[in-house]
């Protein structure tokens, strides 16, 4: 289960690295292991608690309706943070890099063999948020 304190921490650690402070972070009605984020009046994203191993980590999936071409305009746009870069995998032909700056954010995959949508991947460990 999410506790309030972690739901609190995420929206913190979202917010500093995303770079948008109107991200929310609550947890999912439906699914006390899952919280929803929001940004203005919509969801964008869910976050998935993962505990097996003993450790508490974060899994935080964000679908996105473009292409690849404009992957990078569609997120900077999104959070208002003209940071993002979209930067090519070594070998890898189905997935990409975010990176804000200098820093590794998280890995944006392709959902179909076209390419016209993907999926925002971002692990968040729990010595991740201590600072928040």
């Amino acid at each position: 289960m999410l506790e309030k304190t972690e739901l609190k921490q995420l929206q913190a650690f979202l917010r500093d690295t995303l770079g948008n402070e109107n991200i929310r972070v609550g947890l999912d009605p439906k699914d006390e292991d899952r919280a929803l984020v929001g940004l203005g009046e919509r969801v964008i994203a869910t976050i998935a608690l993962d505990d097996e191993d003993g450790d508490r980590s974060f899994s935080f999936a964000m679908k996105i309706p473009v292409g690849r071409e404009v992957l990078q305009e569609y997120l900077q746009r999104l959070f208002e943070n003209d940071s993002f870069k979209v930067v090519g995998r070594a070998n890898k032909k189905d997935s990409v890099e975010l990176n804000s700056g200098p820093d590794f954010l998280g890995v944006i995959s392709a959902d179909d063999d076209k390419g016209s949508s993907y999926t925002l991947q971002i692990a968040i460990l729990d010595f991740d948020l201590e600072d928040y």
